[in-house]
């Protein structure tokens, strides 16, 4: 199993799926192969579970295991974000992979303008995408911007814990849900009374976390957090139709004022199939948006004023952000209509697009 998963890494895989009655698979430029041809019995699939929940408590329990959230280690290859789970019956394991070493937002390639939005005092960081679109990457390399050139105090919450941060001009504490905390909503209230200067978090999904991490910003911290949504727009109206409809109302204008800003993105595929390249959607909240944000008749302004911005402010639209990796020839014209497509925006009607 070692050996697969080391030569998996080694060709760049991002996820290691390991089901009963399949063969080793991964995830590789986007696209899932085979790494071996001799199909897993549920025994040896079973077998490699107990290997990676690293707990006695939880390995003891495993035949009454359904879903289970774990991270393992191999010394010399990296760390793994693991998903135990039953399909048929049988055990499947879904290992997404972790560098020992952090990203930078120079490595991943990111907007500049990135590095100005983690050195902010306080307020709400939202980066939105899709499943598998490289939002704890984004994150991380934020929080190490924050740890190499701010003298903070960080406090991350995570399930389980990805990245690891060693303290550099910052002092990192990373606390892990289920093993440090008792949840996610327990361990950002706790946080918020440990002294912290940035808070992030995992996906915020339901009522308790948004405003638990509204009411971080409220409180003058800076709070990162992700959650699944393909685009701005999407990110904001997921946010606000999460709060309970008696609350809607003063919910949107508390996001208004606590939210600092908004990165979408997607991993495309680099032409030539040389891996790929993340396209970035960038909102800053000036005060044309928080307008913008208090009234749901006028929410879908936001994508104008990002466009507007590019120049003076560094936001920028996907349309914007995939014509320019068009230009430096990093990306196909059919691969951002797909893009464009999963964003559920409409392809812009240009001169490049019409000669296509």
């Amino acid at each position: 199993m070692e050996k697969i998963i080391k030569a998996a890494v080694e060709r760049g895989a991002s996820d290691l799926h390991i089901k009963a009655g399949d063969v080793f698979r991964a995830r590789i430029n986007g696209k899932l192969v085979a790494l071996t041809k001799q199909r897993l019995t549920p025994d040896q699939t079973k077998a490699i579970a107990l290997k990676l929940i690293t707990s006695e408590e939880d390995r003891a329990k495993i035949d009454r295991l359904r879903d289970f959230d774990c991270s393992w280690g191999m010394p010399g290859v990296g760390r793994f974000r693991v998903n135990v789970l039953r399909q048929r019956s049988s055990f499947m394991i879904v290992m997404r992979v972790i560098p020992f070493t952090v990203p930078t937002i120079e490595s991943l390639r990111l907007p500049d303008v990135l590095k100005m939005l983690a050195e902010a005092d306080r307020g709400l960081i939202l980066v939105s995408g899709v499943s598998g679109s490289g939002k704890s990457s984004t994150v991380a390399a934020m929080v190490h911007h924050i740890n190499r050139t701010l003298h903070k105090h960080v406090v991350t919450i995570e399930n389980p814990i990805e990245f690891l941060h060693r303290d550099l001009s910052c002092s990192i504490t990373q606390r892990e849900v289920g093993v440090d905390t008792e949840s996610l909503a327990v361990g950002l209230k706790a946080a918020l009374r440990q002294d912290p200067d940035v808070v992030v978090l995992g996906e915020i999904a339901d009522a308790a976390t948004i405003d638990t991490a509204l009411k971080g910003a409220e409180t003058g911290h800076l709070v990162i957090a992700t959650i699944t949504t393909p685009d701005v727009v999407t990110t904001i109206e997921r946010v606000i139709a999460t709060l309970p409809a008696e609350e809607r109302d003063i919910g949107r204008m508390r996001f208004s004022e606590a939210v600092h800003s908004i990165v979408s993105q997607q991993l495309l595929p680099l032409k030539g199939d040389k891996g790929r390249v993340a396209a970035v959607e960038v909102l800053l909240a000036t005060p044309a948006v928080r307008e913008c944000l208090k009234d749901a008749k006028t929410t879908s302004q936001v994508k104008r004023i990002m466009a507007d911005g590019h120049k003076e402010l560094g936001t920028q639209t996907y349309d914007q952000h995939l014509d320019e990796l068009i230009e430096t020839d990093q990306i196909t014209e059919d691969t951002k209509r797909a893009a464009l497509a999963t964003a559920n925006q409409p392809l812009a009607v240009t001169k490049r697009t019409k000669q296509a």
